[in-house]
């Protein structure tokens, strides 16, 4: 990871030294966890910098760089750079407030600090494309979420609260693998299916309902997502049709995504379904997100992005129609974008489930 980092650094004309402080970075470029750090890397030598907390672990997990103990923190990034001979100074601007750029660029004087988005392009496009080791763990962490799938399947009955299968899901992930849960678990029924992001609460499955969950598992980093929408007991005909116009759309996505297309294209697969089904009102949001070592990445399906699919992004294809105090419906996989294609990531059958 670090070796294209130090590459990019050598082709570039506009710094010699990346100095990244983001929990997300840290942890991608070291392989390390921690809420506190910096990594000072230039074209030929990187340093990771922590606290008394962390420097133990830190020496004995990271490989990659040298690990140094932190200390008075710009005098100490500026004597730094300076015998990494570093001149010029790229930090990650979508990362660092207005406030903590001033300090910067005042504890690093007389360095010069990069004030524009080159060294975010850089990593963005870097993380976009994952490696094998990458996708390894990003299936790891999504079998553990299909396993929590199946097992909810079994637990979700009416009289069930969207409280008690969210901590049931949650536990589920956390006691088989997972060292933490991607995002907030979504668990909603009945009329609150039709909030994309609705929160559990202490309303009741019934009898008729649909149940919409979305959520996932973190493994060494790497995270999951997946959503399933399942039926209690027995479904309406304007549900059924819904459900399956959800699944058409999410399918061709699968089926029809492949490097070389835009996020715009990937999005129009299934935006196009549905809104020739009448009900492109009713679906709000993109089509999906890159997944990695942030639950939301790049690239996106969304009808602005005109950014290019590359081979070993990792997407999500997560088409929704929601009907305002009636129901909703959302169905997601992630697929590894290949050169004609994509592989599906996602196991499980996403075919409607009467429970």
């Amino acid at each position: 990871m670090i070796e294209a980092l130090q590459k990019a650094i050598r082709e570039n004309d506009k710094f010699d030294g990346a100095l990244i402080f983001s929990e997300e970075n840290r942890r991608y470029f070291t392989g390390f966890a921690s809420t506190d750090g910096y990594l000072l890397v230039s074209a030929d030598k990187a340093i990771f910098i922590t606290d008394s907390r962390y420097i133990e672990a830190a020496q004995k997990k990271i490989q990659n760089c040298e690990v140094r103990l932190q200390g008075k923190t710009y005098s100490q990034l500026l004597e730094t750079f300076i015998e990494m001979g570093v001149q010029r100074v790229a930090v990650e601007a979508s990362r660092v407030s207005l406030a903590e750029f001033a300090r910067l660029q005042e504890g690093l004087e007389p360095l010069y600090v990069l004030s524009d988005s080159t060294l975010d392009e850089i990593i963005t496009a870097q993380r976009e494309v994952k490696r094998p080791e990458e996708i390894e763990k990003i299936l790891a962490a999504q079998k553990i979420a299909e396993d929590a799938f199946e097992h909810i399947c079994g637990f979700i009955k009416p009289g069930k609260t969207e409280k008690e299968v969210a901590l049931e899901l949650d536990f589920y992930m956390l006691s088989h693998g997972a060292e933490a849960l991607s995002f907030e678990t979504i668990a909603v029924t009945g009329k609150k299916t039709s909030m994309p992001h609705g929160v559990p609460d202490d309303t009741v499955i019934q009898n008729g309902d649909f149940v919409t969950m979305d959520y996932g598992a973190v493994v060494d980093g790497y995270h999951s997502d997946m959503t399933r929408t399942v039926a209690v007991g027995e479904v309406s005909e304007e549900q059924k049709k819904i459900y399956n116009i959800v699944l058409e759309a999410q399918t061709a996505v699968c089926d029809g995504v492949k490097a070389g297309m835009t996020g715009k294209e990937g999005d129009a697969l299934a935006r196009d379904i549905i809104e020739k089904a009448g009900y492109g009102a009713c679906f709000g949001h993109g089509t999906g997100h890159g997944v990695g070592v942030e639950i939301h990445e790049e690239p996106r399906f969304s009808p602005t992005c005109g950014a290019t699919l590359a081979a070993n992004n990792v997407v999500t294809s997560e088409p929704g129609i929601y009907l305002p105090g009636k129901f909703g419906v959302r169905i997601e996989d992630m697929v590894r974008i290949t050169e004609n294609g994509c592989e599906n990531l996602t196991k499980c059958p996403k075919e409607l489930i009467i429970l």
